[in-house]
């Protein structure tokens, strides 16, 4: 049988210091009707779709250069689509927890946490979710422009070609924005957890906490760091300037 070409597709691995010097991960579990990974555990992505890459979309973004995209993905993508990698993590996180990784036109970070446009969020994610809006118009018309100094480039995995679904996937780390919350449940999410890389290997090894190797992968590099201080060195959280 030959194998079926991998779909493009971006993870991100929303990050949040815990008290003691360690950090902790959000990990989500996909409902059990699910066509692919159902009753996974899993960190918030999707395939990214050609309006994720389009002109409009691009003008919407800020921090991220589509030159400076092509070199953090290795150069073997065209510019527009390594950006539409980035903005496929942010839809995805915003679509599947309602984390919104977004600035204002200026660049400067915008509280979503109460008021008309936490109410307006709410309403406007149901309706991307459902594919009345895309997100370009979702942004636009809040005023909004995605954030792309906060997805920072973790690590790049393809599914084996004896897979049935296969995807190409980039993975990105981003830190929990200040006065934000990600939802319990979702139309994607059945269950939401934050956990230490440590205490998410120890669960996959007992019954009943699913997990894929690519998560696997991820949980285990991010456990050898050890600590929030490390892992900001590391991949240098939040360092890069808007452009």
């Amino acid at each position: 049988m030959e194998a079926s070409l991998p779909k493009n597709a971006s993870t991100i691995i929303l990050v949040r210091p815990e008290a003691g010097g360690k950090f902790e991960v959000f990990l989500t579990r996909r409902p059990p009707d699910m066509d692919v990974l159902a009753g996974f555990y899993v960190f918030p992505g999707g395939t990214v779709e050609e309006e994720d890459y389009s002109e409009e979309m691009l003008k919407r973004c800020r921090g991220l250069s589509r030159t400076e995209a092509q070199q953090m993905l290795g150069g073997k993508l065209s510019p527009e689509l390594s950006v539409g990698h980035s903005v496929a993590a942010v839809r995805e996180l915003f679509e599947e927890t309602g984390i919104l990784l977004s600035v204002s036109e200026n660049g400067e970070p915008v509280d979503t946490r109460e008021g008309k446009i936490k109410h307006s969020l709410a309403g406007k994610r149901e309706s991307l979710v459902e594919g009345n809006i895309d997100f370009r118009s979702l942004l636009e018309s809040e005023g909004l422009y995605c954030d792309l100094r906060r997805p920072v480039y973790f690590s790049h995995r393809v599914t084996p070609e004896q897979r049935a679904f296969r995807f190409d996937t980039r993975f990105y780390l981003a830190r929990l924005p200040e006065h934000q919350s990600p939802l319990a449940y979702s139309q994607e999410v059945t269950e939401s957890l934050w956990l230490t890389p440590e205490q998410a290997l120890r669960h996959a090894e007992a019954d009943g906490f699913p997990m894929m190797p690519p998560t696997l992968v991820a949980l285990r590099t991010l456990a050898a760091l050890g600590s929030w201080q490390k892992l900001r060195e590391q991949y240098q959280l939040e360092t890069r300037q808007v452009l």
